[in-house]
């Protein structure tokens, strides 16, 4: 083989493989020598002082011996790298002690003429003469195997210096197969994971759907860098959101919280550091391009914006949204806020399986709990049989205990008395008394506990069971979810006596001006009368399908 030809041939493997790999030559060049030192150095022995050197205009790597001039050989340990000063003269070397003499080691396999005559003249200095055969192959051999080692690890090292600096950030890629449950996605120059648990509930995918996701953590193991995906985590939304929204990326827009149940709903607050920009408005986008994206992305998932705000009794109301609060009761002491509804909001504030106010409550970071105003009634009317029974309470003081949370004897019974104590028109001297009657009352108010409780079930059942014709044109109004028993009045003084009357009205201007109630609720109040029309037929068509089949079975027991 001539140089030029191995030249082309080594040099352009070298070119081609840092090139397809994203190394640098050098680094390629770098391991090529230290692989052929080490294999040297293993062939003919670990105490010689040899270095590899890679000649670009050969396109060998060529190896060297340094050999010190000595006047008298005393280490047999180093004799390998040393020369006398007789010896080098009797080889016509003009050399002094201390100097430093460098020979290239040919060896047989390739070299075998320059190898042959540097035995003739140097063979019993440098000893070489029974190992040169066969350490061309032993040094190919052990030259390859470093140097795909070292270009595994620099690609390994590439990825993972690649993607730490992407971790927060979201990627595409596509999905190659499943293990185990974990989805594995090729990102290109890498494979990343999706595990089970970060996977949004009824999402499925197969080979060679696209998969975007957020970077969770990208880990150096020593197999590889393992970068982990995740479409469960709630900066999943928001950064889409940033994606879609230029106002977000601006930083005109702020994301202040998000609040996420995967596959199912979200919420997020955003507020704006331009008076002139709504924060609301810019994230909904023109007809709801830029939210439906984010809904689209992420498989239908429901999401709520709402706007942020520093109160944190209007930010809680809006966070509950589309529920409508009456009152919210704020407890500074323990972060929570207990929230009053109309009693036709009570399902809509709580959401289907407690969704929305688990949601509200992430969002917002308060304690939520909800109650409706018949039953904050109830159990007001309840506090003051309780509390005003237990001795040196009076009617101001019931007001004062339950405004501090007290709702019940038992709440007395369990305080510290020191706490109690400190209550404005607390006797401290009778706080022993009060809570031994309290002790003493717990069992009388379980009872009378169980007793409201199954008259409210009572109450339910007998409501379901009324029939819509015997209901009247009131409690079919209250009965519309976003009236109410409070809105009835108004809305029949505006000529809307009936649901139909809202369901027949095609001016939403005039149904939200006349009522009071905006375009935006009018239109709501529209749809949920249509709603409960709807679901009016429903259930008359099933009562009136059991009260004939209660007739049948009378005449048929009666024959």
């Amino acid at each position: 083989m001539t140089p030029a030809a191995a030249t082309l041939r080594l040099d352009d493997v070298l070119t081609q493989v840092a090139k397809d790999k994203g190394i640098d030559k050098a680094v390629l060049v770098l391991t090529l020598e230290d692989a052929m030192q080490t294999a040297a150095k293993k062939h003919f022995g670990q105490d010689r002082a040899l270095e590899a050197k890679f000649e670009p205009s050969k396109g060998v790597v060529e190896i060297f011996q340094a050999i010190t001039v000595v006047d008298q050989v005393t280490d047999p340990i180093n004799a390998v790298n040393q020369i006398t000063v007789e010896q080098a003269a009797a080889r016509g070397m003009e050399v002094a002690v201390g100097d430093e003499l460098v020979f290239q080691i040919f060896y047989r396999d390739e070299d075998a003429a320059e190898a042959k005559a540097q035995d003739e003249q140097y063979g019993d200095i440098l000893g070489l003469k029974t190992f040169r055969r066969g350490f061309g192959r032993i040094a190919a051999q052990t030259a390859k195997q470093v140097l795909l080692q070292r270009t595994r690890d620099v690609e390994r090292e590439n990825v993972f210096n690649e993607y730490k600096d992407r971790k927060g950030e979201i990627v595409t890629g596509i999905a190659r197969r499943l293990e185990r449950g974990n989805l594995i996605v090729d990102l290109g120059r890498a494979e990343s994971v999706l595990p089970v648990r970060e996977q949004a509930p009824r999402e499925v995918y197969r080979p060679g759907d696209r998969v975007q996701a957020f970077v969770l953590d990208v880990l150096r193991e020593a197999k590889g860098p393992q970068i982990i995906l995740s479409r469960a985590s709630v900066n999943l939304l928001t950064k889409l959101f940033e994606m879609e929204v230029p106002e977000i990326a601006e930083g005109i827009v702020v994301i202040e919280a998000a609040a996420r149940e995967p596959g199912r709903r979200s919420k997020i607050a955003v507020s704006s550091r331009d008076g002139d920009v709504d924060p609301v408005g810019a994230c909904v986008g023109i007809k709801g391009s830029r939210v439906q994206a984010v809904v689209q992305e992420l498989r239908g998932e429901k999401i709520d914006i709402v706007e942020f705000d520093e109160d944190p009794a209007r930010f809680v109301c809006a966070a509950l949204a589309p529920a409508e609060v009456s009152r919210v009761i704020i407890d500074e002491a323990n972060h929570a806020m207990e929230i009053i509804v109309p009693d036709d909001q009570l399902s809509l504030a709580i959401g289907r399986s407690g969704q929305n106010v688990r949601l509200g409550a992430q969002l917002t970071g308060w304690k939520l709990d909800i109650n409706s105003e018949s039953r904050v009634k109830e159990m007001r009317e309840f506090a003051e049989r309780s509390l005003g029974g237990l001795p040196g309470v009076n009617e101001m003081l019931v007001e004062t205990l339950y405004a501090h949370g007290f709702r019940m004897a038992r709440d007395v019974a369990a305080a510290n008395p020191e706490v109690l104590a400190q209550i404005p028109g607390v006797d401290p001297a009778k706080v022993p008394a009060m809570q031994e009657a309290a002790r003493n009352q717990e069992g009388s108010d379980a009872e009378e506990l169980e007793r409201l409780a199954k008259e409210r079930e009572t109450r339910r059942l007998e409501e379901e069971r009324r029939h819509p014709d015997e209901l009247s044109q009131e409690e079919r109004l209250a009965r519309v979810r976003g009236i109410g028993s409070t809105n009835v009045d108004s809305f029949k003084t505006s000529g809307y006596g009936t649901v139909e009357d809202i369901v027949k009205e095609t001016d939403l201007t005039r149904l939200g001006n006349v009522a009071g109630i905006g375009i935006k609720k009018a239109r709501q109040i529209k749809a949920a009368a249509d709603h409960y029309l709807q679901e009016e037929n429903r259930r008359r068509a099933e009562l009136d399908a059991l009260k004939k089949a209660e007739v049948s079975a009378t005449a048929t027991a009666t024959a």
